[in-house]
């Protein structure tokens, strides 16, 4: 099946992240999907029902995803759905799960302070490639070492060479969120 889904949901368990031997990147979650609605009689919010997906992001997306979302995170992802039927100790079931091609933040729940993390021209690389150099108590971006001969205008997000930060070296999200409230009360 290659049929397109876009949810948004909470994160329900820890993303878990692993390398496969061939250094491919993999994190996997649960995603919980739950609905409300306004219950124009007795003018209040009613729960439904929550639809339960697996969440599987491969390569510099899973690199990413480790390093950005946690548990009770909400989030949005776009990817393949596969739907399955599964049989185990007697009992039976379905299984949703989506295979990510994009993954992030929703911010209708909250503030983002996002980061540019080059790729390396392999996508089999599991780690996010060379770029700009990151401050790890700020989340300032120094831009100064970067090449300004190359032709930025395609988009692609492909880096050749240099040096930059790997995921290790990105600032956690607090320090970064912190560094970002700082700029807007100086800003203002």
């Amino acid at each position: 099946m290659n049929d397109t889904i876009t949810v948004c949901g909470i994160v329900a368990t820890e993303p878990r992240h692993l390398v496969t031997e061939t250094g491919i990147a993999i994190t996997s979650m649960r995603l919980a999907s739950p609905s409300r609605r306004w219950d124009r009689q007795n003018s209040t919010w009613t729960n439904g029902p929550t639809n339960w997906f697996t969440v599987t992001a491969f390569r510099s997306l899973a690199a990413n995803v480790h390093k950005s979302v946690k548990k009770g995170d909400r989030i949005l992802v776009t990817g393949r759905v596969r739907i399955r039927t599964w049989e185990r100790d007697g009992r039976n079931g379905t299984s949703v799960e989506i295979d990510a091609e994009a993954l992030g933040q929703d911010l209708a729940w909250g503030i983002s302070n996002w980061i540019k993390v080059p790729r390396h021209a392999s996508e089999a690389t599991a780690v996010p490639g060379p770029g700009p150099s990151v401050d790890p108590e700020t989340g300032e971006v120094d831009d100064d070492d970067h090449d300004d001969t190359a032709d930025d205008s395609s988009g692609d997000d492909v880096v050749d060479g240099g040096t930059g930060p790997t995921p290790d070296d990105l600032p956690e999200p607090s320090a970064a969120a912190r560094a970002t409230e700082e700029l807007h009360r100086g800003a203002a």
